[in-house]
């Protein structure tokens, strides 16, 4: 039975192979970089010590400052804390408008030219570390890497899980987007080991190679599967061009918040990818240097712990996920995973020794299907015309948690990692990260099978918008 339902999941699988194959190689190459970029980063900022605070610091407002490289290295050479409450709400707002916008652009205009602009992003601020690893060329490599973050992360799954939509039926979606996410694991176990057995001078380079390759890939090899409609404009004047197209992504912003709000599953899933991804997104910007500053972890310890929730997660997301959707449905499955989450958070936050990291990591098998089942739910609740529209919706809701934690992360981290914490409890932060894990559960006990009548009327909202034109 488990053998006949892995052959229905490689069958599943194979209309997905050219998307797959390149994300693979463009995650490969971003995973590789993470546990090296630590020391390199604290190297050029911080020298000759183990902690860093204006790393952790700068870590976290890459999440929230895309102001412009002048007034981002004013930031992190002046350290002025009050200008990154500024820039949060700047930045909030424009990330909250990206990933809908690219979601909505790849409803219609095609999910391959979107692909290949976010996947593309990653080079720029690679190349700058491979040239150079001073402080100066860190600073512009933040610069870049934000500006990356902005237009790739989150983006990219939004719209490979729309792409797989589109060509998977609803029913074996689950697992189709189990397999995009246990390609996503796979590819963290092998650039780990890249980066445990690879020189620290070469890891750069392999990974800007990795990351061109996968981009002229997806160029020749991508099947696009919207069908562009060609729309002739009659003579008009720039200026009137420019009100037509801002006034359309308004409306289609607009349409795609009304399509949300108006469905509870919808909405409730929103509300549990928000404050799952305000715990997770927080335990991630800090958990390596907390690491290092708690138990002195270097790069291969990183290597090591995010190895086991690779593997981990390959064997969950490929196989186990598959197997248990059908019997006890995703909503079942996304519980269970985010109770794995919150203990996940809680053992790094109380983590006595320096193996109970190591029986943290083992956790990480089973939160990973937060993401997948995540994404079944919302394709589910949402009609087919809409795929990239609520995905991209939903992608921004969870990139405002991601701005907001560091917020309160990294200075709250760099106090209790300090000589004038009020207690000893160093892993305060990710305590209080998972407090906001403990709420997406709450609210993922609220969700409801979604029910499909056959008159969608999400069709009767989108219809005066596509008349217009």
């Amino acid at each position: 039975m488990v053998f006949k339902d892995c052959l229905v999941g490689f069958k599943e699988l194979r209309p997905l192979v050219h998307l797959l194959l390149p994300l693979f190689f463009h995650w490969i190459a971003e995973e590789m970089t993470v546990s090296v970029l630590v020391d390199v980063l604290t190297s050029a900022l911080c020298p000759g010590q183990t902690t860093c605070s204006e790393v952790i610091y700068i870590s976290g407002l890459q999440q929230m400052v895309n102001m412009g490289n002048s007034c981002f290295a004013y930031l992190i050479r002046t350290r002025v804390k009050k200008f990154a409450v500024f820039s949060f709400h700047v930045v909030g707002i424009f990330k909250m408008v990206v990933l809908p916008l690219l979601g909505q652009l790849a409803d219609e205009y095609g999910r391959k030219p979107l692909l290949l602009i976010t996947v593309s992003t990653s080079m720029f601020p690679f190349a700058v570390l491979a040239c150079n690893q001073s402080r100066d060329a860190v600073y512009v490599y933040y610069v870049l890497r934000t500006i990356s973050f902005i237009l790739s992360q989150g983006s990219i799954f939004c719209i490979a899980i729309a792409y797989a939509a589109d060509i998977i039926k609803e029913e074996n979606r689950a697992t189709a987007f189990s397999w995009i996410t246990g390609f996503f694991s796979a590819s963290h176990v092998v650039g780990n080991l890249l980066a445990r057995f690879l020189p620290e001078k070469y890891i750069f380079v392999v990974s800007i190679a990795l990351l061109i390759f996968g981009s002229v890939y997806m160029y020749f090899f991508l099947v696009e599967t919207v069908e562009r409609v060609d729309k002739r404009e009659r003579d008009s004047t720039f200026l009137t061009k420019i009100i037509n197209v801002t006034r359309k992504r308004y409306e289609s912003m607009r349409y795609a918040a009304v399509v949300v709000f108006r469905s509870p599953t919808l909405k409730v899933i929103s509300l549990v990818s928000f404050f799952y991804e305000l715990g997770m997104s927080g335990i991630s910007s800090v958990l390596l240097f907390y690491l290092k500053a708690v138990f002195g972890f270097n790069k291969n310890q990183y290597s090591e712990i995010l190895s086991v929730v690779g593997i981990g997660a390959i064997f969950s997301q490929i196989l186990v996920l598959p197997l248990l959707s059908p019997l006890v449905g995703e909503g079942v499955i996304l519980c269970l995973a985010l109770l794995a989450s919150i203990a996940y958070g809680l053992l790094y936050g109380l983590a006595w020794a320096s193996w109970v990291p190591y029986l943290s990591a083992a956790f990480g098998a089973i939160y990973v299907l937060v993401k997948p089942a995540t994404y079944a739910v919302i394709s589910k609740g949402s009609s087919s015309v809409n795929q990239g529209k609520v995905q991209g919706f939903i992608a921004g809701v969870q990139s405002i948690a991601s701005l907001l934690s560091p917020l309160a992360m990294s200075p709250l981290t760099s106090w209790f990692l300090s000589s004038d914490a009020p207690f000893n409890c160093k892993g305060f932060s990710i305590i209080v990260a998972s407090v906001s894990m403990m709420i997406a559960l709450c609210f993922a006990c609220l969700l409801k099978p979604a029910e499909k009548s056959g008159h969608d009327p999400e069709e009767e909202i989108e219809a005066p918008l596509l008349g217009e034109s």
